[in-house]
């Protein structure tokens, strides 16, 4: 079926989804003509050559859309409602610019923000509607609630290390979500995770400090994404993993968000408010 000739389209909220030519920008292409409640309205590439591209033709799905690649986001102002970004902070940051600007909804699951990036985000959120988390998947969202939990219950009484493992060609270490797991068991345990935090523990030849969070990161192959929290106390430990097979869960997250984000018109969200998660 064509997309733009679905005789629900008025009904339908409209999903733009950047940064298609990436394998992420791919798996969230699927993820929306897969749901319902939502319709694909427009495709953003940087790739200039993609320029009138059928994305349907790009993403191997196996029929035409009937939506062409764009490389402008002004020039699909008019085809979309949310934005489902992916990308890069400096070109999220420019999206993020045009979505205030045009009071579209935003969903970002782009990851290293500076500090003021992440300012400008929230500020953003009070012309338009937000979700903003470094990871959508419903299972690590999960995790941090059980890991808020259990060093509530045990994290005063042993060392927390976090293991994070993904791609080679991953550019940010530690991951967005290894540092949101850092800065929530940080939180559970009153402690400022700036200082705290032990990024590395090459050629230290001293103990390890009390109440010291560890960050250990590897970069390999095709991993998508793992993540371990070791609570590690004398005589016992208590391990909780959570580990990725495909992006299709992240993709179906974003996706998951923006249907929930569609009748919000402004306001800073992430995935807790979208699963919920605060009545658990």
């Amino acid at each position: 079926m064509n997309v733009r000739d679905s005789h629900m389209s008025n009904k339908l909220t409209r999903i733009a989804v950047s940064g298609v030519s990436g394998k992420m920008g791919r798996q969230l292409i699927q993820a929306v003509v897969q749901a319902e409640q939502i319709m694909l309205g427009a495709a953003l590439s940087r790739r200039n050559e993609l320029y009138g591209m059928d994305v349907g033709k790009l993403t191997n799905i196996g029929e035409r859309l009937g939506v062409k690649i764009n490389n402008d986001i002004n020039e699909i102002k008019n085809d979309f409602d949310i934005l489902i970004d992916f990308t890069r902070p400096d070109t999220s940051i420019t999206y993020l610019d045009f979505c205030r600007r045009y009071k579209k909804g935003m969903v970002i699951g782009t990851t290293g923000f500076s500090n003021a990036q992440k300012e400008m985000i929230h500020l953003a959120a009070q012309d338009t509607s937000i979700v903003f988390a470094a990871n959508f998947s419903v299972g690590v969202n999960l995790m941090l609630k059980l890991l808020e939990k259990a060093a509530q219950v045990m994290g005063n009484d042993t060392d927390i290390e976090i293991i994070e493992m993904h791609h080679r060609n991953k550019v940010d270490a530690p991951s967005g979500t290894a540092l949101v797991i850092g800065e929530t068991l940080a939180g559970a345990l009153g402690r400022d995770l700036d200082r705290v935090a032990i990024y590395s523990s090459e050629k230290n030849t001293q103990e390890r400090k009390v109440n010291s969070i560890g960050f250990s990161t590897i970069r390999a192959g095709d991993i998508i994404g793992e993540h371990t929290v070791i609570f590690a106390a004398i005589g016992e430990r208590l391990e909780i993993t959570h580990k990725a097979s495909n992006r299709m869960n992240f993709a179906s997250g974003a996706v998951r968000a923006a249907i929930w984000l569609s009748n919000k018109k402004n306001g800073f969200f992430d995935m807790t408010h979208v699963l919920n998660l605060n009545k658990l």
